[in-house]
């Protein structure tokens, strides 16, 4: 008999069920004895033991589902070694409720802070796999991960139809899109939907070079300018502040977000009417595209591969166009970020795009 335990952590993202199913579908196709328990709403389920021995029918027609089955939560890594506020070791619930049902395997679907939690199981002598999930792209060791591409999706169907309001009004249009510590999300959608501005948290922004990117396009005729703005955009006067101290800006700032604080100064600067556009958690739902559906299907079924061979503490990532296994020691807690002299961005540049440096 093969058990194996599944969750999903952390924020949400449309291809978590596709990623599931494959996993099942992999081993249910070569064990004869198979038990799946779900684990719900994240690692809150695995240290309180709620939980549930899945079926057939509960993979069956998820392909094409967005969200989760199992429900997720954040639960943050910095606090699992902290009681919770009944003094319950989470560590050690966690570790009592995976021996209790007796798991082969726990597979773990989530992003970065996920994975420092499931290489911490790993460290407490738990069989783990990690399935890297997240709309960020930001895991470190796996070419992309599954979210990304249907996030990008949403994302430049957001500024398309930006371009269709902004050809018919001498406006500044700010799309500003997911992504706190990292700009994948925003470079992809910018460059794929021809936004003439991109602002990324790795590339920190002078406000007077975005000024003069949208004076150039005005004066070349150009009625209209889009800027793509990731959320945890950065000036160049805040990025030398301390961690600290610029948290506390951000909590007195009398702007939503950055993109607001944006347009306002552009609207100063320049004298031309600003509109922000937020599409928000839009770029986690919906249904997971073609792209996601097949990396996911790929992913669980090497996943489901690595258990059958009693391969775990590994992370199954996609590395050129090929499923691999990255010993989850050598990647957790390390970030993707978005290189500022990267091919891409030396190419974006090459063809006009400004990035406010």
């Amino acid at each position: 008999m093969l058990r194996i335990g599944m969750l999903t952590s952390g924020g949400d993202c449309q291809a978590l069920n596709a990623a599931m199913r494959g996993v099942v579908k992999g081993l249910a196709a070569n064990v004869k004895d198979l038990e799946v328990y779900g684990f719900f709403n994240g690692y809150k389920g695995l240290i309180y033991g709620d939980y549930r021995l899945l079926t057939s029918q509960d993979f069956s027609g998820i392909l094409t589902r967005g969200g989760t089955i199992l429900g997720s939560s954040r639960q943050p890594f910095k606090l699992m070694r902290e009681p919770d506020e009944n003094g319950l070791d989470k560590v050690e619930a966690m570790k009592s409720n995976y021996y209790k049902l007796n798991l082969n395997c726990l597979v773990i679907l989530g992003g970065n802070g996920t994975q420092k939690t499931a290489n911490l199981l790993r460290e407490e002598g738990l069989n783990i796999i990690h399935l890297p999930k997240t709309i960020d792209n930001d895991i470190f060791g796996t070419d992309v991960t599954f979210g990304f591409q249907s996030a990008i999706d949403i994302a430049c169907n957001t500024i398309d139809c930006i371009h269709t309001t902004a050809s018919s009004h001498s406006r500044v249009f700010i799309v500003e899109v997911m992504g706190h510590k990292v700009g994948w999300l925003t470079l992809y959608a910018g460059v794929a939907s021809g936004a003439d501005i991109i602002l990324l948290p790795e590339i920190p922004y002078d406000i007077k070079k975005v000024v003069k990117a949208i004076n150039h396009r005005a004066e070349e005729g150009k009625g209209f300018t889009i800027l793509a703005v990731a959320e945890g955009a950065i000036s160049k006067e805040d990025a030398k502040l301390s961690k600290k101290d610029y948290k506390k800006k951000l909590e007195t700032s009398k702007y939503p977000s950055v993109s607001y604080e944006i347009a306002d100064r552009i609207q100063k600067e320049t004298g031309i009417e600003v509109r922000v556009t937020v599409p928000g958690h839009m770029q986690r739902g919906g249904s997971p595209d073609p792209y996601d559906r097949v990396l996911c299907t790929r992913l669980g079924s090497a996943a489901a591969a690595a258990i059958m061979e009693g391969d775990f503490g590994n992370m199954i990532a996609m590395v050129d166009g090929k499923t691999k296994r990255i010993p989850l020691e050598k990647v957790a807690g390390k970030l993707k970020v978005v290189e500022p002299d990267c091919q891409m961005i030396e190419e974006a540049k090459r063809i006009g795009i400004s990035f406010g440096d």
